[in-house]
């Protein structure tokens, strides 16, 4: 390229860096920085090093949304891995109307997760329609306490975030599923391998670089999760807000007039320390599978 183009290249990439500056790097460091201050919504913002995060050490509300969020991601994760694959294998075949049924399945993905949200509060309600099949099916006398019960509104949660997901990541899986090579599929097929057994022996291994992807990803929304937990349990997180994960209560913190701002920085930054350090275990321990 000649000396006097040079610069061209860097026309076509400004306006992507000034949306990740504007966007992403300045309000990171400005976080950042209010996490060793005592910044408040009405002002403040007085230098006070480390107090933050040694308060965070020493507050039960912080490591009750650190394990819940480290739950969620622990038992989100490998539904996504998972279910969506199996999805992705049922609608793969190209038979009659089954773009109808892709387009079901992908549905939730686009659905507002306030509505999604809403339609499951009601489907889990004490007289909705999952309690009374339960009873009609005489597997429970009494209504589950869906939405009330900590743990049970924790993997109610859980239960819509992977619904809401499994269309997205089929998407995902219907890609990597054309790039299997079909005469591996007849060959084990001439040889009598059953549709389990191929399944097995020569899907999961053309789809392993995805699942990793999925996982990564899954983990990473999961560690941010916030719409469901506020929408299903109508902005409490439980009885005692014993459901809460950390960005429930990061916006608990820095939101309304006495929003402590300086310590939501603090929380947001534990998060993202939180976030890189799983993605980092998780990508070690696929490399470390892949070695065997």
């Amino acid at each position: 390229m000649k000396a006097q183009y040079r610069w061209l290249p860097w026309v076509f990439l400004a306006p992507a860096l000034a949306i990740a500056l504007i966007f992403h790097i300045g309000p990171f460091l400005n976080t950042l920085v209010l996490s060793f201050t005592d910044a408040t919504t009405l002002g403040g913002g007085t230098f006070t090093g480390v107090e933050n995060y040694t308060a965070l050490l020493s507050d039960p509300q912080f490591w009750t949304s650190v394990r819940n969020t480290l739950l969620y991601a622990v038992v989100v994760v490998p539904l996504l891995m998972l279910l969506p694959l199996l999805l992705a294998v049922l609608v793969e075949k190209n038979l009659p109307g089954i773009g109808f049924f892709r387009s079901v399945f992908y549905s939730p993905v686009v659905a507002s997760m306030v509505v999604v949200g809403l339609i499951w509060t009601w489907l889990l309600s004490s007289d909705g329609a999952v309690n009374r099949v339960l009873q009609a099916l005489r597997i429970v006398q009494e209504p589950l306490p869906f939405l009330t019960d900590t743990s049970l509104l924790l993997f109610s949660c859980m239960l819509v975030t992977v619904w809401k997901g499994l269309g997205y990541y089929m998407v995902i899986y219907l890609a990597a599923l054309g790039n299997v090579p079909q005469h591996l599929h007849e060959a084990a097929q001439v040889d009598g391998a059953g549709g389990a057994r191929r399944f097995w022996s020569i899907t999961l291994p053309g789809v392993r670089s995805t699942m990793f992807l999925v996982g990564l990803l899954g983990a990473i929304a999961s560690m941010k999760v916030f719409a469901e937990i506020f929408v299903i349990s109508s902005g409490t997180a439980g009885p005692g807000g014993q459901a809460r994960t950390l960005v429930y209560t990061i916006r608990e913190v820095g939101l309304g007039l006495s929003g402590e701002i300086g310590y939501a920085s603090a929380m947001s930054l534990a998060l993202f320390v939180l976030t890189i350090g799983f993605s980092i275990l998780y990508l070690r321990s696929q490399r470390m599978e892949q070695a065997r």
